[in-house]
């Protein structure tokens, strides 16, 4: 049976899926098929996707001690079942899809919905101080995490070359975030006028009203502030900047993979399932 999971991962090199997929796709398949000892694809019936969508919740982790797998890596797992039994329907390896008649569990998401172009600009205007734009660069412009921003040193700026780098992302990875002219000289006025104002001898590149390295609740605050003069009334958090980011580069035209590129996502399906793009969208890629 595992020469067909070879096969399935050339399909998917061949369809342009980006690396990390052809190896995660192809090993969830394997693991399906592992665990039904099937001797042909032909015997798949659709109860036993069903047993095995149920194993899945309760499988331990193989990695580390106790746990199980988290919603979205077992959506995963649906996800490469439906790939894979839809390139066999295609292919003639089966006459039905036993995946197509079966419905499967959303995984559970906190429902955060991204900020529209005008709440963006209203934020935009409502920023007063140079940090007030700062901090909107660094999460909407650049789309930084928050433990990022923390980290975020003054050396990690370069006005003139337009360029911000994240020494430390999500799994350590690091990325280089392009930035426009006007977030350059924006970031540049902070520096200039607001933060060279304080006696800090650290590195940080952001600092709060004592003078001190900026911390995640600080920025929170300053968002909540910056949300109060604007008028915006949503519950909106820092995140909620990056998720729009996200959003607004791919439903300009912008491609998948420079948009997992700009985040520091380590796979394409975390793109996909954090800027929810339309359909469309994804049928364009």
């Amino acid at each position: 049976m595992y020469p067909i999971v070879d096969s399935f991962k050339s399909y998917l090199s061949v369809l342009g899926y980006s690396s990390t997929t052809q190896s995660m796709l192809p090993a969830c398949i394997r693991d399906f098929l592992e665990y039904g000892q099937y001797s042909s694809i032909q015997q798949i019936q659709p109860v036993d996707i069903s047993v095995f969508y149920e194993w899945l919740h309760e499988r331990p982790l193989k990695r580390g001690e106790g746990g199980a797998l988290s919603e979205m890596m077992i959506s995963h797992y649906v996800y490469a079942l439906k790939v894979f039994f839809s390139w066999q329907l295609e292919t003639g390896g089966i006459t039905s899809n036993p995946v197509s008649v079966l419905k499967f569990k959303s995984p559970g998401r906190d429902h955060r919905e991204p900020l529209t172009v005008g709440e963006i600009e209203t934020l935009f205007a409502a920023a007063v101080t140079c940090r007030e734009h700062a901090m909107l660069h660094l999460f909407y412009s650049c789309g930084l995490r928050r433990s990022e921003a923390v980290r975020l040193g003054l050396s990690d700026v370069h006005f003139r070359q337009r360029l911000l780098y994240v020494r430390s992302g999500k799994g350590d990875r690091r990325r280089v975030v392009p930035l426009t002219e006007r977030v350059a000289d924006s970031l540049e006025q902070y520096v200039l006028q607001e933060r060279g104002r304080a006696r800090y001898t650290g590195t940080a590149f952001m600092l709060n009203n004592i003078g001190r390295a900026m911390r995640g609740d600080s920025y929170a605050t300053l968002l909540k502030s910056l949300l109060r003069k604007a008028g915006l009334r949503k519950c909106i958090s820092l995140h909620h900047l990056r998720h729009s980011i996200a959003t607004h580069l791919l439903q300009s035209g912008m491609s998948m993979e420079y948009v997992r590129d700009f985040l520091g996502h380590k796979c394409l399906e975390s793109t996909q399932i954090y800027a929810r793009p339309g359909s469309h969208q994804l049928q364009a890629l």
